[in-house]
């Protein structure tokens, strides 16, 4: 063989190579490819969130969800657009590495860099207790996903009275302690969800699960890239 072929096999090897490593569990797509103008900032590929520091598991700011997550997310962009409105996703698949990241991180009662932003009157220590951080995440199964919806021209987040991922009485879904607005914009993120086949965890405003969701018992840790 001489060094034309040689080096003509390898690129074949290397590419055979980059595409198996690239393609996802059968049942997961990547949703761009089916929402394409749907905005994406995985808080967990930054610093930009209660850890304050990128997760395990995050290469890229990529989203994975199972297939029908993704149609059904495509629907509610859709339906959005209709009011000059968009969806802003703050989280999707989250590898089950990416949880015990979290774990490790809970237990070290001494990095609390962004407790203040976060976390501001719950102890570190209760995390767990109060159930802010488990050994399992809905999200590592591929039909969970973290959002809200912004402005369509401006890009602005809607106000819904606490940021992503505050943990807190302030975030539930019925919290009573907000704006007038931000219940209004609370609601419409409530409905049309719920319209489209998706619940909500109700400690959480920005938390949604596709109902019938296709791996309900299966925790994956593929990662995000």
């Amino acid at each position: 063989m001489n060094y034309k072929s040689f080096i003509y096999v390898f690129s074949l090897v290397i590419i055979a190579f980059l595409s198996q490593k690239q393609n996802l569990p059968d049942g997961f797509v990547y949703v761009k490819t089916i929402v394409p103008d749907l905005e994406v900032e995985l808080k967990y590929y930054s610093v930009d969130n209660f850890v304050g520091d990128t997760i395990d598991g995050y290469k890229s700011n990529t989203l994975i969800l199972t297939k029908p997550t993704a149609e059904q997310l495509k629907l509610v962009q859709e339906e959005l657009q209709e009011q000059n409105l968009c969806l802003k996703v703050f989280d999707g698949y989250r590898p089950q590495r990416a949880v015990d990241h979290f774990i490790r991180w809970a237990k070290d009662l001494n990095d609390t860099i962004n407790k203040s932003q976060f976390y501001p009157d719950v102890t570190k220590k209760n995390l767990f207790v109060e159930e802010y951080i488990a050994s399992r995440s809905g999200h590592s199964k591929g039909s969970t996903v973290d959002l809200t919806i912004i402005d369509g021209n401006t890009g602005e987040p809607l106000d819904m009275g606490t940021p992503f991922d505050f943990f807190g009485k302030e975030s539930w879904v019925n919290y009573a302690g907000i704006s007038e607005e931000q219940k209004k914009n609370r609601q419409l993120l409530q409905f049309i969800m719920l319209k489209h086949n998706f619940k909500n965890y109700s400690q959480e405003w920005w938390h949604f699960t596709l109902k019938n969701e296709p791996f309900p018992k299966t925790y994956f840790d593929f990662e995000v890239e």
